[in-house]
């Protein structure tokens, strides 16, 4: 026997019936096959209608459950991943995290430390501290440098070994190689003082003096 699907009437009562139903829950398989079945039943035997539509509406169905399936087993493995992240991330705490940054902060024995970018051969490299009085508090000629980075490290004392900076410091540095002056980037190490995932999947981010920052930020890690 030909199964038909339902004649407009028949079909406006059952999706009505499946409009209220979708107030109280979402319609899953064990629904639609109780939904078809009522079309079926109710369908006018003098008007049908091509049995195609009905085969077209359990495919299309079929197909959003699988993606509905998919979406959930795709949430699950992003929130074991995010889950693992957040267990690296932890295990930084108390490490220094190299930073792409103008700025500076004590680490935990009070130096300063970093790294400058050259991207071209330089003659002459000036590396100069800031604090936030606009006054020089360290400066250090650091002579002719190949491309490439170079490390800095400041005890943060004076030349008496009184302590001489203890906050966050600007990273001025001049270049110069044989066509003019290079323009250089800066990064320094910054202590690693927690971890914060905030609630509601977003990211996490590592806290640090130089404020909140993504785990993959970190250039390197010590």
């Amino acid at each position: 026997m030909t199964v038909t699907a339902l004649s407009t009437d028949s079909l406006s009562i059952a999706n009505t019936a499946a409009a209220k139903t979708a107030k109280s829950s979402t319609l899953d398989q064990s629904s639609f096959l109780k939904l078809m079945t009522t079309q079926l039943k109710t369908q006018d035997p003098f008007s049908p209608v091509d049995n195609t539509q009905m085969v077209a509406q359990m495919a299309q169905f079929s197909s959003v459950a699988g993606i509905s399936e998919m979406n959930t087993s795709l949430s699950a493995i992003k929130e074991s991943l995010s889950a693992s992240r957040i267990g690296d991330a932890a295990s930084w705490i108390g490490r220094n995290a190299l930073v792409a940054t103008d700025t500076a902060t004590p680490l935990s024995d009070g130096r300063y430390a970093g790294e400058i970018a050259l991207p071209d051969d330089a003659s002459a490299v000036t590396l100069d501290l800031i604090d936030g009085n606009g006054t020089v508090v360290h400066s250090r000629a650091l002579g002719e440098q190949n491309a490439g980075t170079v490390g800095f490290s400041w005890d943060g004392k004076a030349a008496d070994g009184t302590p001489a900076a203890g906050g966050p410091l600007t990273i001025r540095v001049s270049a110069r190689g044989p066509d003019g002056a290079i323009a250089a980037t800066t990064a320094s190490w910054a202590a690693i003082g927690g971890v914060q995932s905030p609630a509601g999947g977003a990211t996490t981010r590592l806290v640090t003096p130089l404020g909140l920052i993504a785990p993959d930020a970190a250039l390197k890690l010590g």
